[in-house]
């Protein structure tokens, strides 16, 4: 597919897509430069899911038109996308978790030989060499499901790029990828772009818009609102057209003096867990939100998963208020003795069931509460889950619509909500604004604040330094399995915090 004379490489034109009474894009129009990269942003659910869906073939507008180099495209499937020159990597990825890397890879184009089956050897051969180009290796017959999140996304960028797009989307690439990984998609769009290919690219975070993209594009409650060059806006007009007003202060305040933070409610001593993590010692306290920093793998997801007894203990022990704790399974850490919840890495596989709706969701952990008497005290559960709903500002109908329904940020809420319901003390919550737009993140960073304030407890991972920064009021850094630095409120910058996480002041090189 050839693109020349300023003709778009894409257009779309009044395009419109509703799913029964929800109308997720309305009379949407916009362009994209050939050989450019765009940025589409907006809240989640304000119909960027949608229009990649719409380029991709999965779903098909209701009204409206779309043109590939200036050309009517019927994308009626994704084969049809493919056919003109249209790929995508999801973030809710699209990899099948049982089959191998290289399966998942050849999938649904297999090199096939004269008797029709597969030729794996040159399959094999191709891919290993493909994925040598883009800077990366991984096992090729290891199963895609017992790889970390950060490696699946690059496999799933690199599936796409593998097919030999004119025009790739990425639908929030960046929100699994470590500081490393983020580098490396870097220079990968960079490479893309020079070789004159056209580049979407979705994402919330605008340092990566601003370091990656060329133009951007806002939408919000499904309406375009904003085209125009990513240099010609400010971060303070980008999130007041994306939320619809001004966030006058993004992060809440934090207590100014830490002394008054209660006793410790979760300490942990010499603990080892998983294949990293060793010799962790630390206190929670009561009303404090206490940051975990580390880069992809350094032992952060072992020590929350220790914490909620989802990973066995190879060493050390866990004391709650004080007291010596055996938490050899989420069942130990929910009892009332204990109370943990924990918000996992990935919402939609660990921490919700996407074919239930909201109310069922929110309840499960603890429905036995409202069972007394064997039968569900329908009255009572929906009071519970309402007032955790009212609290994360989830939409009332979450009440009765499946969780899968819902957006990303929505559905996060209902992951959060059911600690809420379970009347959680201490909140285990890993990376819980990964693929969140601002203003729900803005409401998150409100309710884990408020929670602390009222006495709860908050151990919180991000890979967004930033929040770190501004959120805790103390942060661990974990390198290589083992807590290198303590660094108080005070004294909290990014470069305080990288430094340690890059290994630089352990006297050790960052793997």
């Amino acid at each position: 597919m050839s693109i020349g004379n300023g003709v778009p490489a894409v257009s779309v034109k009044g395009a419109r897509k509703a799913f029964g009474p929800t109308v997720a894009v309305d009379d949407v129009s916009f362009n994209i430069a050939a050989g450019s990269v765009h940025a589409r942003s907006g809240e989640n659910g304000a119909g960027k899911s949608t229009v990649v869906k719409l380029l991709s073939g999965l779903i098909q507008p209701d009204a409206g038109a779309i043109e590939i180099a200036g050309r009517p495209a019927s994308l009626t499937s994704p084969r049809a996308a493919h056919r003109h020159g249209i790929q995508t990597a999801f973030q809710e990825m699209t990899l099948v978790r049982d089959l191998t890397v290289l399966d998942n890879m050849m999938l649904p184009y297999a090199p096939l030989g004269f008797t029709g089956a597969i030729r794996r050897r040159k399959a094999r051969a191709e891919i290993m060499a493909h994925l040598e180009r883009l800077g990366f290796s991984v096992d090729l017959d290891e199963e895609v499901g017992r790889l970390d999140l950060a490696l699946q996304q690059k496999i799933e960028i690199a599936r796409a790029i593998y097919r030999k797009p004119q025009i790739l989307l990425l639908d929030e690439p960046t929100s699994t990828l470590s500081g490393s990984d983020v580098d490396w998609l870097e220079r990968l769009i960079a490479g893309l772009k020079a070789d004159g290919k056209t580049i979407v690219f979705i994402s919330h975070r605008m340092r990566e818009v601003r370091a990656f993209c060329d133009r951007l594009t806002i939408l919000r409650n499904g309406k375009h609102i904003m085209s125009g060059a990513v240099a010609g806006v400010s971060d303070s007009d980008v999130i007041e057209k994306i939320v619809g007003r001004s966030i006058a202060q993004t992060f809440p305040p934090r207590p100014a003096d830490a002394s008054a933070f209660g006793p410790p409610v979760l300490s942990v001593r010499g603990l080892k867990a998983g294949a990293k993590l060793e010799d962790i010692s630390f206190d929670l306290h009561k009303g404090e939100i206490l940051g975990i920093a580390g880069l992809q793998g350094m032992g952060q997801l072992d020590l929350f998963r220790a914490c909620f007894g989802m990973a066995e203990i190879g060493g050390g022990h866990l004391l709650i208020d004080g007291q010596r704790a055996s938490i050899t399974s989420p069942v130990d850490a929910m009892r009332p003795n204990v109370s943990i919840g924990l918000v996992p890495e990935d919402r939609k596989t660990e921490g919700l069931f996407l074919k239930l709706d909201g109310r069922t969701n929110a309840s499960i952990p603890v429905i036995d509460r409202f069972a007394p008497r064997l039968l569900i005290d329908k009255p009572s559960e929906e009071a519970a889950v309402r007032r955790a709903f009212e609290t994360v500002e989830v939409s009332e109908r979450a009440l009765w619509t499946r969780a899968g329904a819902f957006s990303g940020g929505n559905q996060q809420k209902i992951a959060i909500s059911k600690w809420l319901v379970a009347q959680s003390r201490i909140l285990l919550l890993f990376d819980p604004t990964r693929g969140i737009d601002v203003g729900t993140k803005h409401e998150l960073y409100v309710m884990m604040r408020d929670f602390a304030n009222a006495g709860g407890s908050v151990l919180f991972h991000s890979t967004e330094a930033p929040e770190l920064v501004h959120l805790c009021d103390r942060v661990l850094v974990l390198y290589a399995g083992r807590m290198v630095a303590e660094i108080p409120g005070s004294k909290l910058s990014e470069g305080a915090i990288m430094r340690p996480a890059l290994g630089h002041e352990t006297g050790e090189k960052a793997a």
